[in-house]
């Protein structure tokens, strides 16, 4: 007797996704944390560069022409070098200083409760048919908060869209989207642009040992794309997500108050006054900025080498520190001048494990440009592509794949461009590619298959976010919701990125794409 099976339905599927991810989280649980992490790869990067040296690889430097000898950092010379210089490296890791000014003056703006309250004006103000746009967009500006972007939008995004009769679920989904897989996508300056760029300048002095990449050299191309990718989002949410049948919160569930969008009086009269404050400002600085003769221009009126493209990260400090001494005095927040330094330096402490993770991160790439290995793949690299002339595009598609799949299992955005960087940064300029856009090219892999991964703590809160509406929700069902916003947002990210270079339009101030 026969019988014939039923088709396969989405139940019968999901199993199959829910194995998929626990193997992926299974593999990233075996990791180390990124601080050993690289201890690891500095001992395998020591016993690399022994059996290089001992066979007596080098390569012709580019830059000045000399031969390039791999140097032993087992022996007692790099013992001497490791031990010399460990204080230094750390202390002039490039984005240890920047990163550090520009907490103190973010850590004003979100301590006093501004930044939040700046998030709940953006979603909850706006008509019903742009709430989706609304939140997405939001999602992309709240990096400028840094990890605290997910404790406020998340449960705002679900707030909001229930608000308008939409699915709190929902809500939450293009939340937690937003930011986790458009994260290096902000159109304002954030602190991850200041650490990018410091591992990126890092990566690229293995060539060109004069060059700077500025925390705005992609500005204009995180503008372009957060626009991009609230667009995108709002459209597979609208044209996808929301045609789901499992968008209804549980009948018991516990439902936030849609009143936790409103600000009080006193603290709309405060945002108010933060934010003519914060645009009175910027136009002062545009204007000191665009006189002839203003000291913040660089030799012969430039802006592109200039006192204030240098000091961009101290501008922006500077400006959310103010708008956030205004929001505090204001709304009660700060009471006396001594809690200014108080929230700065609770921004700080904030900070200290990715300072820990800095130290570590600061003596592998010491220990990787001292060996000289990097030269010797870059060169190589480099000559191999040429010499098989395999067109760029397609180079910058392999790399692209390659970072979306690490980012997987390497959530941290800067150690991955710490691994990545001293790679692929020297790699592509000797191929006249700038740091500056593979920097770019890096920041798509970075976000897209973030919003996905189990791997990232953010995955777990959000899921608990999620939880709030539909009790037996799990990793299959929060990765079912993301994959396609993830999958459509990275694509078009690409394409962004591929028109782009392909219209030649400089990546931000200074800094060209090709």
């Amino acid at each position: 007797m026969s019988t014939t099976s039923a088709p396969r339905t989405e139940a019968d599927r999901l199993p199959a996704v829910l194995r998929a991810l626990a193997v992926v989280e299974r593999v990233g649980n075996a990791l180390p944390h990124p601080f050993w992490l690289f201890w690891i790869l500095a001992a395998i990067l020591g016993v690399t560069s022994a059996g290089l040296a001992a066979a007596g690889v080098s390569v012709v430097s580019p830059a000045d022409g000399e031969t390039v000898v791999v140097r032993n950092l087992l022996s007692g010379e790099g013992l001497a070098m490791a031990v010399s210089t460990a204080v230094e490296n750390f202390a002039t890791f490039g984005p240890m200083g920047t990163i550090v000014a520009v907490i103190m003056g973010v850590a004003v703006a979100e301590r006093t409760g501004f930044l939040a309250a700046a998030m709940k004006v953006s979603v909850s103000r706006v008509p019903v048919s742009w709430v989706v746009f609304a939140v997405a967009f939001a999602g992309t500006v709240s990096h400028v908060a840094s990890a605290a972007a997910y404790i406020i939008l998340v449960p705002l995004g679900g707030l909001a869209f229930r608000a308008v009769g939409k699915s709190p679920i929902l809500g939450v989904v293009v939340a937690y989207t937003s930011i986790a897989s458009g994260y290096d996508a902000s159109p304002v300056p954030t602190p991850n642009d200041a650490i990018f760029a410091g591992i990126t300048t890092e990566a690229a002095r293995i060539i060109d040992p004069t060059a700077y990449v500025s925390p705005v050299s992609n500005w204009f191309f995180n503008i372009a794309s957060s626009l991009l990718l609230a667009t995108v989002i709002t459209l597979v949410t609208r044209l996808v997500l929301a045609r789901r049948p499992d968008l209804d919160a549980d009948p018991d569930a516990d439902l936030d108050d849609v009143a936790g969008l409103e600000l009080s009086s006193r603290d709309r009269r405060a945002l108010r006054a933060a934010l003519l404050t914060g645009l009175g400002a910027v136009v002062l600085l545009a204007v000191v900025v665009l006189v002839p003769a203003s000291p913040l221009r660089g030799e012969g009126g430039s802006l592109t080498e200039s006192p204030f493209l240098d000091g961009i990260a101290a501008i922006v400090a500077v400006l959310f520190a103010v708008v956030g001494i205004v929001y505090g005095r204001i709304s009660g927040a700060i009471e006396t001048a001594g809690d200014v330094p108080r929230l700065m330096a609770e921004g700080v402490r904030q900070m200290a494990p990715v300072l820990v993770l800095f130290f570590a991160i600061a003596q592998f790439l010491a220990y990787f440009d001292w060996t000289h290995i990097g030269d010797v793949i870059a060169v190589n690299s480099a000559e191999a592509l040429e010499a098989t002339g395999v067109p760029i595009w397609v180079v910058f598609l392999a790399i692209l794949a390659l970072l979306s799949v690490v980012n997987v299992l390497v959530t941290s955005g800067s150690a991955m461009w710490a691994i990545a960087a001293p790679i692929v940064v020297p790699m592509l300029l000797l191929l006249d590619v700038p740091a500056e856009t593979t920097q770019a090219l890096f920041r798509i892999a970075d976000s897209g298959s973030t919003s996905v991964t189990p791997m990232s703590p953010y995955f777990v809160m959000a899921l608990g976010f999620l939880q709030r509406y539909r009790k037996d929700a799990g990793i299959g069902t929060l990765a079912s919701y993301t994959l396609p916003l993830a999958v459509c947002m990275t694509l078009a990210w690409t394409l962004l990125f591929f028109a782009w270079w392909g219209l030649g339009i400089p990546l931000g101030p200074g800094a060209p794409v090709r």
